[in-house]
């Protein structure tokens, strides 16, 4: 897959989580439903901002980011959930599932740009994967240990 392919489907992850992530945060349910609902709040805040600097990049490049919903999901490889209650636990999980693939992508299009000598991409997707890793460490740390907070 080229990198302009890659950057398109990374977009089109974005767009699609930035709509999961406002379902989970409108319909996250439990004892720790206002921390998850401010978490999920911060992520898709991130997501959108990293999803218009993505579609800039590809912009500058002369490539044309895809920019409709029918295009986002025919390529998107996070998947829609519906709109239902969700426990916290399952927030959680999603959450941890979709920002493991994002880092994975994400590592994959930094070294892309690093074997072909494009520090523009690659720093923006370093800082990707710095706060990818900084994230995980975070559910890491609310789903194990002794508060175990979201054990159930």
């Amino acid at each position: 897959m080229t990198c302009s392919k890659k950057l398109n489907t990374y977009l089109a992850n974005l767009a699609v989580w930035n709509v999961k992530l406002h379902n989970l945060h409108w319909n996250v349910v439990g004892k720790l439903f206002v921390s998850l609902h401010e978490y999920t709040e911060s992520r898709y805040d991130a997501a959108f901002e990293a999803f218009d600097e993505v579609a800039e990049v590809l912009k500058m490049r002369g490539e044309m980011p895809l920019s409709t919903m029918k295009d986002y999901l025919a390529v998107a490889t996070i998947e829609e959930v519906p709109a239902q209650d969700y426990g916290c636990r399952e927030v959680v999980e999603m959450v941890q599932s979709d920002m493991q693939l994002m880092l994975a992508l994400a590592k994959e299009i930094r070294d892309d740009a690093a074997q072909s000598d494009d520090f523009q991409v690659q720093s923006l997707f370093e800082g990707y994967i710095a706060d990818f890793t900084k994230q995980l460490w975070f559910i890491r740390a609310m789903t194990t240990g002794h508060g175990q907070a979201c054990s159930r």
